[in-house]
């Protein structure tokens, strides 16, 4: 009797959680390969990119296992990349994925937790409102927004909520950029002078994707969800698919390489936006129909807004038509330097002993020092992998999500990086100096506030 008892409620269970596991497309065979399934934390991807492919889930798979996290369900209004995405994700998984054609549809799906959003730049802070109105927590892809109006939505609806939002600035998970803050904030290396950030590469693919163009079609994909609150246009495959070279889709080199760098002047220095922008360049090369430059150098002014007899400059210069100087960023003070690309602090360009006993002032030069703790490195490849700066990122996520501990990049970080990026677009597309409205939180170009 007790026997039959116990077979009636395993059976009965077992059904039931076959049941459960159908819903979402997966098999109770599966399941029962996942230890500590019953806390178990549920994600699903907001756009099956490349982005997601080699680097987000390279880097989930590492702590997946370790932090029982599992990937359930796939969104991507493309049919193709959704259902590549959904076989793609089973592969690496082992198991059954759902596939959604929608957000909607995703967030339907009541075992899902949490997202990981890489979809178009200006798509990021709209599909992040969305899911942390849904009740999900987020991995967002930066920049986090391309229009103030979407930034401060974005930024509303996550302090709003008690949601973990993570901004995809991975900088901010490297024990490199960690030890530069502490040693700058520390008052050791000074009060900084200047910065210089370059980021470089010869690669006329990069944001191409010639190959998938001819491949959509528009009744194979939702085109006005696309869109989402950007002017109408007919449809547009290329702007569709690449969309890093078409304003108002993106703002290019500002909201892919320089919102990473212009992070840590923010993280480092504590001043959360420039005073002002000033920007030029051009599409000097690749005359393939793209609007946004392959060439650029911005210049930023940043201090306290009511002290101007103090701050720094920092310079900004980017180039997609030749990669000599590769990817640097250089802070200096009046004591020396502090190099990101060696990991190394030193007196180089520093006050010298000789002049100072001239001018009767100290030298203050900076010893030469390592960052010792960093050993990632930076990498520009059009495929960067699952390189360690993301995959430490995407884990101090995962363990946010679990502890509710503030993660690294919050969505401030987030916000202030995008008003940079916002500032540097308008300078570029008005060839005006840029400021930003403290009281209303605009970005102001001459007298007008920018927005497309």
């Amino acid at each position: 009797m007790k026997s039959s008892r116990r077979d009636f409620i395993r059976k009965s269970s077992m059904a039931g959680m076959a049941t459960y596991m159908g819903t979402l497309g997966l098999s109770a065979k599966s399941y029962r390969k996942i230890i500590g399934s019953n806390d178990r934390v549920q994600v699903g991807v907001v756009g099956f990119s490349d982005r997601f492919k080699d680097a987000h889930l390279p880097s989930f798979l590492k702590a997946n296992k370790e932090l029982n996290f599992d990937i359930i369900a796939v969104s991507d209004i493309w049919k193709k990349k959704r259902e590549d995405g959904q076989a793609w994700i089973a592969r690496q998984l082992d198991h059954p994925i759902k596939a959604c054609i929608n957000n909607d549809e995703l967030y339907a799906i009541k075992e899902v937790d949490a997202v990981m959003i890489s979809t178009a730049d200006f798509q990021h802070a709209w599909h992040t409102v969305e899911a942390v109105r849904a009740g999900r927590d987020t991995y967002t892809e930066k920049p986090l927004a391309e229009t103030m109006e979407d930034n401060r939505a974005v930024l509303h609806a996550v302090r709003s909520s008690n949601k973990i939002v993570q901004i995809g600035s991975q900088r901010r998970s490297g024990a490199n950029y960690h030890a530069a803050a502490d040693y700058i904030q520390s008052g050791k290396f000074g009060p900084i002078v200047a910065v210089e950030l370059t980021w470089n590469v010869n690669q006329p693919g990069r944001w191409r994707r010639p190959g998938l163009v001819p491949l959509m079609k528009e009744e194979d994909t939702d085109w006005k969800r696309f869109l989402i609150n950007r002017p109408y246009e007919a449809f547009d495959a290329r702007k569709h698919l690449e969309f890093r070279l078409f304003w108002p889709y993106s703002s290019g080199i500002p909201g892919q390489w320089m919102s990473h760098q212009i992070d840590t002047v923010h993280w480092f220095s504590g001043f959360p936006h420039p005073r002002s922008v000033s920007a030029n360049g051009g599409i000097y090369a690749w005359k393939d129909g793209r609007k946004n430059a392959d060439t650029l150098t911005a210049v930023f002014d940043y201090g306290p807004a009511d002290d101007l007899t103090t701050g720094f400059q920092v310079l900004f210069t980017s180039r997609q038509t030749n990669a000599a100087g590769d990817v640097k960023e250089i802070y200096y003070s009046n004591g020396g330097e502090m190099n990101l690309d060696t990991n190394k602090i030193s007196p180089t360009g520093g006050l010298t002993e000789r002049y100072a006993k001239q001018m009767d002032m100290p030298a203050n030069l900076l010893p030469e020092l390592s960052l010792n703790d960093m050993t990632e490195k930076v990498t520009t490849d059009a495929a960067t992998g699952g390189d360690p700066l993301t995959a430490a990122h995407v884990r101090n996520w995962m363990e946010c999500v679990r502890s509710r501990k503030e993660p690294n990049a919050p969505i401030e970080a987030g916000y202030h990086h995008a008003i940079a990026v916002i500032m540097a677009n308008a300078a570029y597309r008005t060839g005006q100096r840029v400021t930003f409205d403290e009281k209303t939180q605009e970005v102001m170009a001459g007298e007008k506030v920018f927005k497309y």
